[in-house]
């Protein structure tokens, strides 16, 4: 068991200085508990997908109720630590996905269930009227849409899954011409790294919202441009990070990003043709994916995902 932090959320910024640069060792430490966290959860959500274990499941969601009960999650001002503000939207997005899967196991406690998922409900909603006030538009603003949709999901709640939907579509609608995401080509070092890290929550996103009857994998922007122009464009910077110079002068920063760097295709893969990827992409497929952090979240194999409003549809099918 992961116990649950108490007290005020006080998360030293990832970066020494700015948005980019040398890493704040210092983050490390403070994030220690909440990545173990998702990852205690997301290991025994896999393994009951994995073994059907009811045990498995049990222990899952009971660690998610230890955190729901002790209120974690929502002792944060973004004014005071926006790094703690950015662990939410990750955390909560690997659990709120987890959960999903979990739902399938019937011999959960129902009072159990429905007490986590009312925390996480509370949680979204707290980092969603967050950004409304932040007016926040970058890959934060994506995640913790993943979140909301993911949440609003599990929890029948409307109003998350629109807004994230609606973040999801403001973030096809800032796709340059070329398909990348402007401010996250404003990352100099990192920015092939920032738009994958921008698909990472946007892509599950939209597998979300196609199990609920959402075309958003279709969607176009004014401009004309899909989710699929911002892949192309990561997997061609992928292949030859030189294209990235005319956003940047800075050599990219791409050896270092872990074997979740493309695990969005996983997700993608399953709505086009093999024959349509790119082969940057066709070639990190081929790894194994170990997902040790997707930016706090992980890759999801099945799960039962429930309509806004009480509909059920089966969702959450990856590779």
């Amino acid at each position: 068991m992961v116990e649950p932090p108490t007290g005020r959320m006080i998360i030293p910024p990832h970066y020494l200085k700015g948005g980019s640069g040398p890493i704040n060792p210092a983050e490390a430490g403070a994030t220690r508990v909440y990545n173990s966290f998702e990852r205690r959860v997301t290991a025994g959500m896999n393994q009951w997908l994995v073994t059907s274990s009811k045990e498995e499941a049990k222990c899952a969601q009971q660690q998610i109720d230890a955190w729901a009960q002790a209120a974690t999650l929502l002792n944060y001002d973004p004014q005071q630590s926006s790094q703690a503000w950015y662990q939410v939207e990750w955390t909560l997005s690997a659990i709120a996905i987890s959960e999903s899967v979990l739902l399938n196991e019937t011999s959960l406690d129902p009072a159990m269930v429905k007490r986590d998922i009312q925390w996480m409900n509370k949680v979204a909603h707290r980092s969603v009227d967050f950004d409304m006030e932040a007016r926040q538009t970058n890959n934060h603003h994506y995640w913790r849409a993943l979140a909301a949709v993911a949440t609003g999901v599990i929890s029948s709640d409307d109003d998350l899954f629109s807004w994230g939907v609606s973040a999801y579509k403001q973030g096809i609608d800032e796709l340059d011409q070329r398909g990348a995401f402007p401010q996250e080509m404003a990352r100099h070092e990192r920015a092939i790294h920032y738009q994958t890290f921008a698909l990472q929550a946007l892509t599950p996103l939209a597998a979300f919202a196609e199990r609920q009857q959402v075309p958003l994998f279709e969607y176009r922007s004014p401009s004309g441009r899909t989710v699929s122009d911002a892949v192309n464009f990561f997997a061609e910077a992928l292949a030859n990070p030189e294209i990235v110079k005319a956003y940047t002068p800075d050599t990219q920063l791409i050896t270092g990003d872990g074997p979740d760097f493309v695990a969005f295709a996983e997700f993608y893969s399953r709505h086009f043709p093999n024959t349509q990827l790119p082969a940057a992409l066709l070639k990190g497929l081929r790894q194994p994916t170990f997902a040790t952090r997707i930016g706090g979240s992980t890759t999801v194999i099945a799960g039962y995902v429930p309509s806004p409003g009480g509909g059920k549809n089966y969702g959450m099918e990856t590779q």
